[in-house]
């Protein structure tokens, strides 16, 4: 039977530290980074934040997926900035952008680590102009950022002459070398509690692999974990690359007997392209298939009967989707995520958020595999990790063993190498002036 993924329904709960950060945030106009090795509760802290606060805040996002996790817009879609390398192009500034960014007294941007200092230091070009406040580093609002640069990096230059550019104006690719800070100062806090893994000789293996500081014993001490054979009763894999995961899935669906079932998904409004779809537009099972639920469970008033990460088995398919979880049988229907657009109503003299698309889809998706990217912010108690011949980005390593639960639940598909083990030396330098003083004072109190 798959195993099920843990997470934290309903209203969040809060540890000391973060209900420190999120008083950092709201008692300062401090810009302020909010970053945490993985489970240490990032995630819950923003969508706390966001509950709580009367300040008028707008959140945003590198990808539409991600503005869609945090019921945001992209970067691009909110400031209305350019794909691609932007370096000095000029910014036509439309008056209801001026009167929406005008009404904003904190911007959160998410998986912030995924920012180019390019895009950064147009994030504070538009802001100023919009703002009318030209000397003020983000034109006089708050910036709050969220994220692990160990985990998830920015994507390189396109091609030469992006590369070039980036060679020649800034020190890295990096959100933290963006032109801006020079001017603004940015408070960095790490949480420390982790709340995905109970055993501390476990957390320290993940700390040095997120560091770059695998001694020799740390690392025979997680092959000789992985070697051991991994069951054939739903365990997931977490794989490097989209074509392994397809691969899995594939092989698996085709090997269960029954007609195959195509939901389509329904799009409405303005939504973008397949790339930024919340789940797959074609859903393809059959009775027998693993499958993953995608967002949480919102029916009923009790206990939640999936959270987003759970495992299942499909049981039956109708005009809704039976799956088994740990043993019980439910009923699942379609879902609709919506697509956000801040706005600033004149009539109500404030931002507001309005609806422009909705995708609607059954929540699941084949899951004898799922990538090691897209299972970001999960938790498993098991899994298997395919790395593939070599891992081939900086944090890709962590952020695959971090999402285990224990080392007893680590199988490896090939052992670990040192050379699987990738640390970005910027990011080693960025990090290296942290001072988790919030972390630090709570704990000590």
């Amino acid at each position: 039977m798959p195993d099920r993924a843990h997470a934290r329904p309903g209203a969040p709960t809060l540890a000391d530290e973060q209900r420190a950060v999120i008083e950092l945030i709201e008692s300062t106009r401090e810009h302020v980074f909010v970053t945490g090795r993985a489970g240490t509760g990032k995630s819950t802290l923003l969508e706390a934040f966001l509950e709580q606060t009367e300040r008028t805040v707008v959140v945003c996002a590198p990808t539409g997926v991600a503005a869609l996790n945090v019921g945001g817009q992209t970067i691009h879609s909110l400031f209305r900035l350019p794909i691609g390398l932007i370096a000095d192009a000029d910014l036509d500034d439309a008056p209801h952008l001026r009167r929406l960014l005008g009404g904003v007294d904190t911007i959160v941007i998410d998986e912030v680590s995924m920012v180019s200092a390019d895009l950064m230091d147009a994030i504070d070009r538009r802001l100023r102009s919009a703002r009318a406040r030209p000397r003020e580093p983000f034109g006089g609002a708050q910036v709050v950022l969220f994220g692990d640069p160990y985990q998830l990096a920015p994507v390189p230059g396109r091609d030469a002459g992006e590369r070039a550019y980036y060679a020649d104006h800034y020190r890295s690719i990096w959100f933290f070398d963006a032109r801006v800070w020079q001017e603004a100062d940015l408070r960095i806090v790490e949480l420390q509690t982790i709340h995905r893994q109970r055993d501390e000789a476990f957390r320290q293996m993940l700390s040095a692999v997120r560091h770059g500081e695998v001694t020799p014993e740390i690392g025979r001490a997680l092959n000789e974990a992985g070697a051991r054979p991994a069951p054939d009763d739903g365990i997931l894999t977490l794989a490097s690359t989209n074509a392994t995961v397809s691969r899995i899935n594939g092989r698996e669906l085709a090997r269960l007997d029954g007609a195959l079932k195509t939901a389509k998904a329904e799009v409405v409004g303005e939504f973008g392209g397949a790339g930024g779809y919340p789940a797959d537009e074609s859903l393809q099972l059959k009775v027998g298939a693993q499958v993953m639920f995608l967002r949480n469970d919102t029916q009923g008033d009790g206990a939640p009967r999936w959270v987003n990460g759970t495992l299942g088995t499909v049981e039956r398919i109708g005009r809704t989707v039976f799956v088994e979880v740990d043993g019980e049988s439910h009923e699942v229907h379609p879902a609709t995520w919506e697509k956000y657009r801040y706005t600033y109503s004149a009539a109500q003299k404030r931002v507001t958020k309005d609806v422009i698309g909705e995708f609607t889809q059954f929540p699941l998706r084949l899951a004898w595999a799922v990538t090691i990217h897209k299972s970001q912010g999960q938790t498993y108690d098991r899994a298997v990790v395919d790395l593939g011949p070599r891992a081939f980005a900086p944090g890709q390593t962590y952020v695959a063993l971090s999402r285990i639960r224990s080392l007893e639940g680590l199988h490896l598909v090939r052992p670990l190498r040192p050379s699987d083990i990738i640390v970005d030396d910027d990011v080693r330098r960025f990090m290296a002036d942290v001072e988790p003083v919030i972390g630090r004072e709570v704990n000590a109190g």
